[in-house]
């Protein structure tokens, strides 16, 4: 009798694709393509100014009017940096966690603008592309920290360049081209758990027209949890990174052609922590050791069923540019593929409750061509068009309450879910410069953009469907959507420059993000029911200031951001399962406030620190969305819940020093992150129901579940490297450690509609050593 309750009770309050989480869910169009110039991570020595091309020229860190911090390759390797995840907190209100359900998927949150999903018909807040080309969804953003020449964070809406999606900003990475030189880059670490790498990068070319870059990049780690039921180690993986990249430039042509393949192939475990308690009703199922655990030190010890994910991404880039003195053609073509098969123990207990089996398989191409000049003196632009196509299948098997680990979901679940997906994208852009007097300089633009979803959702209907040959034509039809989604962004700034060490400066930009259909919806309604745009407008003021002989530079910037219409998981009654999860707009929105600061000062040639910090004030306003409480549907009341991945402060400090010695230097880095507690999750830590004639009639939620927040975090991290001057090569060694105040919390959390919780655990403390050389 319980099992059949309890069964009952699980239909209710989940779908069949993924879980149907009460989070928000800001699904939206894919982010349009980055610059991709040929900047270096650094000037001339001469000068020292980092050059960066966040508005598709050019500029110096200190003279672009948009609040931006670069990270450059010496950055990432004094960190020891495996993936982009491990610069969380190192610039002004920049989350990065992993979401590990799915591949290389990253939940990043800037300014508290965040998506913290997996569905492919939802793309994130923040767009990450790579050399141009933009990653449509948030599997794949987490990217390798390898074979990256700059990385540029650009805080808030990016919708004139970048376009729909970008409405928290943007993370634009730029590997590096090939030298058109022989030379050869390759080093080996080993690490605390087990973990190994091995990189290398080989060059060769003529040294003026023509050059080939070929890499490789493996990592493997047994993982940082254990699992007491198995007795084994949990959270392993094993991942290949490799490609080659081919860069023609006839000698005074003006023109320049590259094009770069590569492929990532990962497989691992993609293991949940057990944070379920005595509440939920999955503690009546399992052991009573598995219950009641806390969120710091508990994570680490797991007792789920055995699990594994396999995925594989090839793509291609071909980036062509014409410089014909007064303009500059550019072209970037982008193709992407990814192919994922995923099982995992959801409930994350030893006992067998909720089991999935996930099947994805997904493709874009892209397509920008832009022109970019002077049009007279003092009057610069860049102006463009921009073409998206992507396309993805969904299949999800479930053994809901199998109690049998040795079935595969694929043969236990005869009403599979399948979803099919379609966007199609293009978009139309211009930014401007006017120099109004010689210290006076105005920016304007804007970007007309158009997208069109299709989605379909279907059932097996009680057939049992072989994996190996999944086919649209077997599932019952729930229903299929079809919209088109328009609207025009624009941007306007002014900045003064009263000498050449300080800059002030004065924007206005609107964010969009485009609508779409509910990949959960289970009836032919709410399938065929698009939920709408969603929009922020951003004020901000900054100022750059540098001093010292540019020994000392300071940026500080203050913003409001005004989000409209957003877009958030409704979960309602309906569907096979009894219940279904759709997405729809609330009008009330949110206003985020907030401060940044960042900075680097050069006390001597050998000494240099750094440093960020940003306060948030972030804040729902009248956010109420329908909800199920017992068998009615109500307004629910959040307006007191915390936005999630929105910490109230953020900080960091850095420290280089580097001593000559007589065999080549020593180099040693040392730095300190601080994350105050954040929420993960919208959920519910209790609730107060309004009743009115012995009838509900509104439901207030008094804030989010304590178990979804993290601790306060102080990562510190150190390193120390042995540079040796062997005549034309150059060799190094490296110790460092990662987390070494042995931090211990989690990185992302849920809580699944009084069933059950799971959790993600932080890296522990983390050590090991780095061997390499390079000519």
């Amino acid at each position: 009798m319980k099992a059949h309750i309890t069964r009952r009770m699980l239909a209710v309050a989940l779908s069949t694709t993924a879980l149907g989480l009460a989070m928000p869910a800001y699904a939206a169009d894919e982010p349009q393509d980055a610059a991709q110039a040929d900047a270096v991570s650094e000037a001339p020595a001469e000068t020292g100014a980092i050059i960066v091309t966040a508005r598709r020229r050019s500029e110096t860190l200190q003279s672009t009017p948009v609040a931006i911090t670069a990270v450059n390759t010496a950055m990432l390797e004094a960190k020891a940096a495996v993936n982009i995840g491990d610069l969380q907190g190192a610039a002004p209100g920049l989350l990065i966690t992993q979401q590990n359900s799915g591949a290389q998927a990253a939940n990043i949150s800037i300014r508290g603008l965040t998506y913290a999903d997996i569905e492919k018909s939802q793309t994130p807040t923040v767009g990450v592309l790579v050399d141009g080309v933009v990653i449509g969804t948030n599997t794949g953003q987490l990217q390798d920290a390898f074979d990256i020449a700059q990385l540029e964070v650009l805080r808030g809406p990016q919708g004139t360049l970048f376009g729909a999606n970008t409405i928290g900003g943007v993370i634009s990475i730029t590997r590096s081209k090939p030298t058109m030189e022989p030379g050869l880059k390759a080093e080996a670490t080993y690490a605390r758990f087990g973990t190994f790498a091995a990189k290398a990068i080989a060059n060769y070319g003529n040294g003026e027209s023509w050059g080939v870059k070929a890499w490789y990049f493996h990592n493997e780690t047994d993982g940082f949890y254990r699992n007491v039921t198995r007795n084994v180690s949990a959270g392993w993986s094993n991942a290949e990174n490799y490609g080659a990249s081919l860069l023609f430039k006839p000698t005074g042509s003006g023109f320049e052609a590259q094009l770069t393949v590569a492929q990532v192939e990962q497989v691992f475990d993609p293991v949940v922590s057990n944070i379920t308690n005595s509440s939920e009703v999955f503690c009546g199922f399992i052991p009573a050791r598995e219950c009641n655990r806390n969120t710091t030190s508990d994570l680490y010890t797991t007792f789920g069923d055995a699990a594994s994910s396999n995925y594989k991404a090839p793509e291609a880039t071909l980036e062509l540019n014409y410089d014909l003195d007064a303009v500059k053609l550019t072209s970037i073509t982008g193709w992407r593929k990814s192919t994922e098969a995923q099982t995992q123990d959801f409930d994350g207990s030893s006992t067998d409750l909720y089991y999935v089996d996930r099947r994805q398989n997904y493709e874009q191409w892209s397509q920008e061509i832009r022109a970019a000049g002077e049009m007279f003196d003092g009057f610069d632009y860049v102006v463009g068009a921009f073409y998206f196509k992507s396309k993805y299948d969904l299949t999800q098997w479930s053994r809901v309450f199998g109690f049998s680990p040795n079935t595969p979901p694929t043969t236990f679940d005869l009403n599979s879910q399948h979803v099919v997906g379609e966007t199609e994208s293009y978009a139309f852009f211009g930014d401007f410069n006017w120099a109004l007097t010689d210290t006076v300089r105005l920016s304007f633009g804007g970007r007309w953009s158009h997208d069109n979803k299709q989605l379909f959702n279907g059932f097996a209907g009680g057939k049992l469907i072989d994996p190996n040959n999944i086919q649209r034509s077997q599932y019952v039809p729930v229903g299929t959507g079809n919209a088109n989604f328009s609207k025009f962004t624009p941007k306007v700034g002014l900045d003064w420059r009263p000498s050449n060490d300080v800059m002030v400066y004065a924007s206005w930009s609107r964010g969009y993000r485009s609508g779409g259909f509910s990949p959960r919806a289970a009836t032919a309604q709410t399938a065929s029911t698009p939920f709408q745009p969603e929009t922020v407008d951003s004020y901000e003021v900054g100022a750059k200031f540098s001093a010292l002989d540019n020994r000392l530079e300071v940026n500080i910037a203050g913003f409001v951001s005004d989000y409209k219409d957003m877009q958030q998981n409704l979960t309602l009654p309906g569907g096979p399962t009894g219940n279904q999860t759709v997405t729809g707009n609330v009008a009330g929105g949110a206003l985020i406030k907030g401060i940044e600061l960042d900075g680097s000062l050069r006390i001597t040639d050998n000494l240099r620190l750094t440093g960020s910090l940003a306060v948030l004030d972030s804040k729902f306003r009248n956010f109420v969305a329908n909800g199920v409480f017992g068998t009615a549907i109500v307004p629910f009341d959040y307006s007191a819940n915390r936005l999630i991945y929105a910490p109230d402060f953020t900080a960091s400090l850095g420290a280089e020093y580097t001593q000559p010695t007589s065999f080549g230097d020593i180099s040693a880095n040392l730095g300190w992150r601080h994350i105050s507690p954040y929420d993960q999750q919208l959920s519910a830590a209790s609730l107060t129901p309004t009743t009115v004639g012995g009838n509900v009639t509104r439901v207030t939620v008094n804030g989010n579940d304590p178990r979804v927040r993290t601790t306060t975090q102080d990562l510190v991290d150190a390193s120390l490297t042995f540079n040796f001057d062997l005549n034309s090569t150059k060799a190094y060694v490296r110790v460092f450690g990662r987390n070494l105040a042995n931090e211990r919390t989690s990185t992302h959390a849920f809580t699944v509609a009084g069933l059950w919780s799971f959790a993600m655990a932080l890296e522990p403390r983390t050590y090991g050593a780095t061997i390499g050389f390079k000519y």
